[in-house]
């Protein structure tokens, strides 16, 4: 014959349904969150068949200019004048090993902007140059048929 068993104090199972939802409401906050966090002027980058991989670029103390549509120019999240930025970019890079400055521009950016802005920073000294592109997605095409 089975024992039944009773209990007449606290019940030792857990409850996991209010952690449940604590994890939940923390993934809903990091999911808003999370594209917020990208530092500097965001734009509508050029697209390269094969850029290289620049994850440098995404570190906190980067040196990185952003050209935007209208002309506009930004020293991380700065606006910054042309005239300024062989000066800015030098005090920026002065005490770092690794001089490295990364410039991302809109696509539809005037390409004489673009080349005045690489001209200030290549005259700040700087060791090398990244130019921030997006990846081009190949176009899915189907292979063609046999013959």
């Amino acid at each position: 014959m089975a024992k039944k068993w009773t209990t007449l104090g606290a019940v030792s199972d857990i409850n996991v349904t209010p952690m449940v939802d604590v994890m939940l409401v923390l993934l809903i906050i990091f999911m808003v969150i999370t594209p917020m966090l990208q530092h500097g002027v965001s734009v509508n980058m050029a697209r390269a068949a094969n850029p290289r991989d620049m994850a440098d670029a995404d570190k906190e103390d980067a040196v990185v200019l952003a050209i935007t549509r209208d002309g506009k120019i930004y020293l991380g999240s700065d606006p910054i004048a042309v005239e300024n930025i062989t000066t800015q970019v030098k005090d920026r890079i002065a005490d770092k090993l690794d001089k490295t400055v990364y410039v991302k521009s809109d696509r539809a950016a005037k390409y004489r902007v673009v080349v005045s802005v690489v001209d200030n920073v290549r005259a700040a000294g700087v060791d090398s140059l990244g130019l921030l592109t997006e990846k081009r997605e190949a176009p899915h095409t189907a292979p063609p048929p046999p013959q």
